[in-house]
Formats: structure tokens, C-alpha cells, sequence
């Protein structure tokens, strides 16, 4: 695979050589853009990370708007999502995204400079926009950049695509303002932190930081049926059986063994888009575990949940579905200067700072 690697290496380092010199444009606009993205196939907690700014960025009382592709709509143009969007209509994540803050402008658009000019028409005006999943978008200039990394699958140690995961050069790491190292482990030895900083060598004026996920609340995945808290399936529950489409259930498994050690499992792919068929198995699954006499909780992903949403099972599984909430958790007391950060960049290039010369650049 190495000769295929060498050969897309070099149509990416021409596609980035011609914007760099300007033959290809990049459009920039005069209002705070920051675009959250990675460099690697495969998840790095994106969408928690967007959800992190977007609740930093709405806590400043700042009118916030998110926008991405909206991977696996069935829709192709712009749309700004409602209380009334379904997933079909702009994906799993922006929905999840504007359940969880509906005071959030959510909106989706297969092209990022088109999507950021209707979002600017919109009235009252924008404060902040973030670009979810848009490193590699070169078509539109942010004013800041922040480049999420696997803790456990470091960049430096890895190649282009197809023999590796990488889809740019390592080297391109540079083009971000911050780096975070997602997923990494709660407790890391300060030499094994110097080690992995000294692999990534940040640049002069570049920061970096690592972060890790945490879980929240369990909700019910269908409104208007009990809530239950972790500690309540504790005390009840004889086995859980885990439904996710996502790309590394690990994380799931791991958290529901703290509440049951035995579980069962239904593995989708990744922003698997649910059908009636799919949703007769799970009920399926789990009425056979009813029939031994288990009580049984259906666990699945606040993101997989988006998708079950268009479905009515029987009672009796909405009962027991729920799903869990992940929260982004900054290590080494990092978060105060992350958030300085953030705030300071938007708070001098919203239109209201003095420092705000116009509308496109």
C-alpha cells in the first residue's frame, strides 16, 4: 500500500501547495470562525468537542451558531435545524447538537463558504460560528483552528491513507492554533506526558492539551417515559444489552460494566441508519432476555439515539431504552486557560469589538 500512500501524498501536498501560494482561493469572513477537525480516519470525539465550545461560547451569553455536512442526511442543501428536524433531514449530530442547546443555531451545508454566507443573512446576527469536522476544508479560512488527535494513535507514528489513517501529512499539524489529545487515559505520569509532547512538537505559539471523555446522565431515548439513573439499574437490572452504530464501542462496554457484568451486543456501523428490520432485531433481542426472566436496559449513545427517535417500538423496550451523555473533561487543570483562549479570540473579532473591520476578507 505504500506506493498508493506516496501517490496521494503527493495530490495533497499540491491541493495545499495551491492554496498556500493563492491559486486556490480561500474565503475568510470577518466574524469568528472556529473550525474543529481532525487530520485521521476514524473518531476523535468531534462532536463532544464542538458541544464543549458551543456551551462555553452560550454561557457568555454570545449568539452561537454550529455548522457541519450533516453526515448521512438525505438532504443536500442548506438547512438551519428546528425543533421539529429529524436526523433523515440533517444527521445524527447536528440533531443531537440542537436537542441538547435549542437555543443553539444548528444548520448544515455539503459546502462550508455557501453555509457561512446564509448563516451571516441570518437575523438577529451571529456572534461565533463553529465549523464541525472542517481541518481539512481549505475552501474556508477560520480564524481559529483546533486539531483533535487520538491519544492512542499519535500522528507522528502514522501514514497516509491507504496504508495508514492519516489524510495529510503530519506536518500539517501546524496549521492549527491549538491541538487537543483526545481519549487519553484520566491519569498520565508527567514523563509519559513530556514524552508524547515531545512527539508532537507543537510549534512556537502553539497550544496544546489533552482531554478525555466522561460520562453523564442516562436519559430515556423516547420522551415521556421514566428516567432512570445509573445507580437505580444498579440495584435491578440482570444484563444490559448495548445497540451503537458508532465507530469504537469500547468506551460504551467499559461504562456498562459499572452498572452490570453481563451484556450482550448490537453492533451497527458507524452513523448506521436504522430500518424497520434493524428495529424488530433489537426488539427481538430483547424480549428473548425478557422470556429467561432478566430485567433488561437497552443502552445505547446519545448519537444513536438521534436515530431511533423516527421509530415507535413496543412499550415496553422504550421503557427500557436509554442512552448516555458524554461530557469533554480538560486534564492537568487546563480548562481555564483553554477557555481564555476561546473566549478572548471571539470576544475581539465578534461585530461589536472595535476591532471588527467588515464582513468578508
Amino acid at each position: 500500500m505504500l506506493p498508493l500512500s506516496w501517490l496521494y501524498g503527493l495530490v495533497i501536498w499540491i491541493r495545499n501547495a495551491l492554496y498556500d501560494s493563492g491559486i486556490f482561493l480561500s474565503t475568510g469572513f470577518k466574524i469568528p470562525i472556529i473550525s474543529v477537525g481532525n487530520i485521521t480516519v476514524g473518531g476523535t470525539g468531534k462532536t463532544p468537542h464542538v458541544e464543549y465550545l458551543a456551551e462555553l461560547l452560550l454561557e457568555d451569553e454570545l449568539n452561537v451558531a454550529t455548522l457541519s455536512r450533516g453526515y448521512k442526511r438525505k438532504t443536500r442543501d442548506f438547512r438551519v435545524a428546528s425543533s421539529s428536524s429529524t436526523a433523515q433531514e440533517i444527521g445524527d449530530e447536528p440533531l443531537q447538537m440542537k436537542r441538547r442547546f435549542p437555543e443553539l443555531t444548528v444548520a448544515v451545508d455539503r459546502k462550508r463558504v455557501n453555509g457561512v454566507q446564509n448563516l451571516m443573512k441570518l437575523t438577529p446576527p451571529l456572534e461565533v460560528i463553529l465549523l464541525d469536522d472542517a481541518y481539512l476544508h481549505r475552501s474556508l479560512k477560520p480564524g481559529f483552528s483546533i486539531l483533535l488527535i487520538h491519544y492512542n494513535r499519535p500522528i507522528t507514528k502514522d501514514t497516509l491513507l491507504p496504508a495508514g489513517r492519516l489524510r495529510e501529512p503530519a506536518g500539517n499539524r501546524y496549521r492549527a492554533n491549538i491541538i487537543l489529545v483526545t481519549r487519553s487515559p484520566e491519569r498520565i505520569k508527567p514523563i509519559e506526558l513530556r514524552e508524547y509532547v515531545n512527539r508532537i512538537e507543537p510549534s512556537i505559539g502553539q497550544h496544546l492539551y489533552f482531554t478525555t471523555m466522561k460520562y453523564g446522565k442516562l436519559f430515556p431515548v423516547y420522551p415521556g417515559t421514566p428516567a432512570k439513573e445509573a445507580a437505580q439499574w444498579k440495584e435491578t437490572v440482570d444484563e444490559i444489552l448495548i445497540v451503537s452504530g458508532i465507530a469504537n464501542p469500547r468506551h460504551l462496554r467499559s461504562y456498562a460494566r459499572s452498572i452490570c457484568t453481563s451484556i450482550s451486543e448490537l453492533s451497527f456501523a458507524d452513523h448506521h441508519r436504522y430500518r424497520p428490520k434493524d428495529i424488530r432485531l433489537i426488539s427481538e433481542r430483547f424480549q428473548k432476555l425478557r422470556e429467561q426472566g432478566k430485567q433488561v436496559l437497552v443502552l445505547t449513545t446519545e448519537q444513536d439515539a438521534m436515530r431511533f427517535a423516527a421509530y415507535s417500538p413496543d412499550q415496553a423496550l422504550k421503557e427500557n431504552m436509554h442512552a448516555i451523555r458524554i461530557h469533554v473533561h480538560f486534564l492537568n487543570d487546563d480548562k481555564e486557560d483553554f477557555d481564555r483562549q476561546i473566549l478572548s479570540y471571539v470576544n475581539s473579532n465578534k461585530r461589536s469589538s472595535i476591532l471588527y473591520q467588515g464582513e468578508n476578507s
